[in-house]
């Protein structure tokens, strides 16, 4: 099958979207199918070789974060030169409604489109405007996928249509084993965090706050924090004393990214909201380590309510210091938390993944032309 994929974020920044496109595509040009994703990149810039560049993007406040997206004429033509050249049987886009290259192909491409949505959010200013136009370009999907019910309910609620629940997929084996970074975890514990430092809504704040009634007590207790984001401006809001004691690496590579994993006995995601499934927090899951989660719905689902990580009220430092406490004094317990999301992720590995969205694929092209361009 030959599958065309719209990605509507820049490749070149870390992103849960764009890692979830590039395993897919990886995941299904191993199962035989010819896979050409087209996403905003410079044309400078090193790509994968099935990745297509639409031209620069440009930052846009979204759903609580800044998305760097490709919207305007010169993505329009790119895209409709990929779908003519491209023959595919099916065009997956994702993240329709967001104003980006999926948006655009739906409005240009004819024949089987799917759709995934990664999002969860409540009714934008964006969404309200732009209904009917959107309606036009959503109006053509036949198949639509969603990560999670918040997506699902998203896609619902906002879009019209019903949508199939297909999680984000994980390449478990990779978390699986890694060499901790030098010094790590040491004998006084070591908490982590993966994320964007500078959105709010990612709760590195809780955590920080969370540090200062832990680290008292526990004189070789230890943060490290990996992500974008100012360090100097997080790192001053902790008390002079602890500052050395919370070890920023700023943004990481995905090799580092494993092994920072490996690096602590606990791992947080303090997320305020805004998630719609958290592909770190599955990521952690793969890699073994005891987890401690904000009480979202989507770290709810997929930590199984609690029963693969410790769940803790969203946005309370003192419940957070709580939960990860009873972690840090308990060996036996975070074994068994590891366990049991090892058993959880199993579930997102990305060889079941693919096949479900290959279903929907197949469903959709069932005695139809391949996609064309609309005149």
């Amino acid at each position: 099958m030959r599958i065309g994929i719209a990605c509507p974020y820049s490749w070149d920044v870390p992103g849960g979207v764009q890692q979830h496109i590039r395993d897919l595509a990886e995941t299904l040009i191993e199962l035989g199918h010819e896979v050409s994703v087209i996403a905003p990149a410079d044309d400078d810039r090193p790509l994968p070789a099935y990745v297509v560049p639409a031209g620069r993007a440009m930052p846009v406040p979204y759903n609580g974060s800044v998305a760097r997206l490709a919207f305007g004429p010169l993505s329009a033509n790119r895209v409709r030169r990929w779908l003519k050249d491209g023959a595919f049987d099916v065009l997956h886009v994702h993240e329709p409604a967001v104003p980006s290259l999926s948006l655009l192909a739906c409005w240009v491409a004819s024949g089987p489109i799917v759709a995934t949505v990664h999002t969860a959010m409540r009714k934008s200013r964006w969404l309200l405007a732009s209904q009917p136009v959107l309606r036009s370009a959503l109006e053509k999907i036949d198949g639509r996928i969603a990560v999670s019910e918040a997506a699902r309910t998203t896609f619902v609620q906002q879009l019209g249509g019903d949508a199939v629940l297909i999680p984000n997929g994980l390449a478990t084996r990779r978390y699986r084993h890694a060499e901790p970074l030098d010094g790590w975890p040491g004998t006084g514990g070591a908490i982590g965090f993966l994320g964007r430092m500078d959105e709010t809504r990612k709760g590195l704040p809780v955590l920080l706050q969370a540090f200062e009634l832990l680290a008292p007590g526990r004189p070789g207790l230890r943060l490290l924090i990996g992500g974008n984001g100012d360090a100097e401006e997080h790192r001053d809001t902790l008390p002079a004393e602890l500052r050395d004691r919370a070890v920023f690496l700023g943004e990481v590579s995905e090799e580092d990214k494993i092994r920072l994993l490996h690096s602590v006995d606990v791992f947080c995601s303090p997320n305020t909201g805004g998630e719609s499934f958290g592909i770190v927090t599955a990521e952690a899951m793969a890699a073994g380590v005891a987890i401690v989660a904000s009480d979202i719905p989507a770290f709810r689902d997929v930590l199984r309510d609690g029963q693969a990580g410790e769940l803790f009220a969203a946005g309370d430092p003192a419940a957070l210091a709580s939960a990860a406490a009873r972690l840090l004094d308990d060996p036996a317990r975070c074994a068994e938390l590891s366990a049991a999301a090892l058993d959880a992720v199993a579930a997102y590995d990305w060889g079941i993944v693919a096949r479900d969205v290959v279903s929907v694929y197949e469903t959709v092209v069932l005695g139809r032309t391949p996609v064309g361009i609309t005149e």
